[in-house]
């Protein structure tokens, strides 16, 4: 586990984070370029090396928290740096976030992030608004479908 010295010193080294003290020693960065209402992409990096960083836009498979906070305590300096980049970039996109979803039958449906609501589109029909991407993820699971990023892994 990385201490706090070493998560401040890795975290820092995002020119565009901008440092914040808040209570009992704790930090956060904030993104102040964000075009979210979100700001904090770290939350309450403590001295104990436990802290948060938000995933809530991120299409990986974090176990986050219902805020979309990913807990870093156990995360490796190569983990760490991805997630708060990954957090950076998801919170610059000008575009919204498009995932291209697929089943047995090579239909497809995209998932879009758009206006803080995640749509699942067939072509140019709406097929369903969902609040948070884990919602609109498990609907698309359980009807069939997988990411298409995942099906070419395999």
């Amino acid at each position: 586990m990385l201490t706090f010295e070493e998560k401040l010193k890795i975290i820092e080294s995002f020119p565009a984070l901008t440092r914040h003290h808040v209570s009992l020693g704790r930090v956060n960065f904030h993104y102040e370029g964000s075009v979210m209402d979100k700001q904090i992409v770290v939350y309450r990096l403590h001295p104990n090396g436990n802290g948060f960083v938000y995933a809530g836009m991120i299409s990986e498979e974090y176990p986050m928290d219902a805020k979309g906070m990913v807990n870093i305590r156990n995360f490796s300096e190569q983990e760490l740096r991805h997630i708060i980049q990954q957090s950076i970039d998801s919170l610059s996109e000008a575009e919204p976030f498009t995932e291209t979803w697929v089943n047995r039958e090579e239909q497809t449906l995209s998932l879009v992030h758009d206006f803080d609501l995640w749509n699942v589109y067939a072509g140019d029909m709406l097929d369903g608004t969902f609040e948070t991407y884990r919602s609109a993820a498990d609907h698309l699971q359980q009807e069939g479908f997988v990411r298409l990023a995942d099906k070419e892994k395999e």
